[in-house]
């Protein structure tokens, strides 16, 4: 079998570079978030109950489930009523950056990788569509 790729070089113009800097700004802010939720759930779960610190508390509810990719993708929709920036991005971007964020944990299980990081402006320099859609990029 013979498998054939391709690959084209992109010249955005100026206003593309600038919505391709915004898109990449928001798809971190997801990423960011999403993780310090998971990190906060995970720590509210490591400090045994009779030796609490109350500096280093988390109050994370007891009953609250582990935010995985499902809980956390629900909570997407409820965040784009609070923070309008949300849908000026395609949703299935959004998912994919959770989507990788569960990938990087399950990685971090299963194969014995790091935990995985915050990103900066530096460490996140690429989204997914998953679907071509018109003007992905006016």
């Amino acid at each position: 079998m013979l498998n054939l790729s391709y690959e084209y070089k992109l010249k955005p113009t100026d206003k593309q570079i600038s919505e391709i800097e915004r898109t990449l700004v928001i798809c971190r802010k997801v990423w960011n978030y999403a993780l310090r939720e998971r990190k906060d759930w995970i720590n509210s779960r490591k400090c045994p109950i009779n030796a609490s610190s109350i500096a280093l508390e988390y109050i994370v509810p007891a009953d609250a489930p582990y935010p995985n990719y499902y809980v956390q993708a629900a909570g997407l929709t409820k965040a784009k009523e609070l923070f309008p920036s949300l849908k000026t991005v395609n949703a299935q971007m959004l998912q994919q950056v959770l989507r990788k964020l569960e990938t990087a944990f399950l990685d971090m299980k299963c194969k014995g990788m790091g935990f995985p990081r915050f990103k900066n402006k530096y460490r996140m320099r690429s989204f997914v569509f998953p679907q071509m859609l018109k003007n992905c990029l006016q």
